[in-house]
């Protein structure tokens, strides 16, 4: 039965997982990237700064050390929308804390079927669906652990990582056509 969950619940399950935590990234931006002061520089400038010294940086950090894996897929519109290309600057720094990012053309995704939601997957046994409104704001985080829906997510992330392309070549084939 699913459950809704708060941020610091949330939050909790990038320290306490075992073995894998993954997120399949569907939206065209973030409200709560567009708040970060990383997000303005990026803007003036074109590019991403980099805190390897954040808190998020640092947890990824010991969790991968430790031999666990983090990873994502970022599903990215052709073009861009400032939103992902701020993304696909960043995937440098999630790699550089341990994650494993790749990138998926909106249009791949929608040929494969892949879900169109933004969730993560904890230790192939929780799944923690992400809720937005209409201007990119999480409005719940809600947990599914129902054995079937956890297959059907695990199988979308199993075709979104088989079709994705890692981000150092995605960020170079979007730098190529800018």
């Amino acid at each position: 039965m699913p459950e809704l969950i708060g941020p610091d619940e949330f939050a909790r399950l990038f320290e306490t997982f075992e073995h894998t935590a993954w997120h399949l990234e569907t939206r065209r931006g973030y409200a709560s990237d567009r708040e970060d002061p990383d997000y303005a520089a990026f803007l003036k400038t074109g590019q991403v700064p980099w805190d390897l010294d954040s808190a998020w940086n640092q947890n990824i950090k010991r969790q991968t050390d430790a031999g666990r894996s983090v990873g994502r897929v970022r599903v990215v519109d052709n073009p861009p929308t400032e939103g992902q290309r701020f993304l696909i600057g960043y995937a440098g720094c999630n790699a550089a804390s341990g994650e494993d990012v790749g990138c998926l053309w909106r249009a791949d995704a929608q040929r494969i079927n892949l879900l169109e939601e933004d969730f993560w997957i904890f230790d192939s046994r929780l799944v923690v669906v992400l809720h937005f409104d209409d201007a990119d704001v999480l409005t719940s985080i809600e947990t599914v652990t129902e054995p079937a829906e956890v297959v059907r997510y695990s199988m979308a992330r199993d075709a979104a990582v088989h079709h994705a392309t890692p981000y150092e070549y995605f960020a170079a084939q979007v730098s190529a056509t800018e």
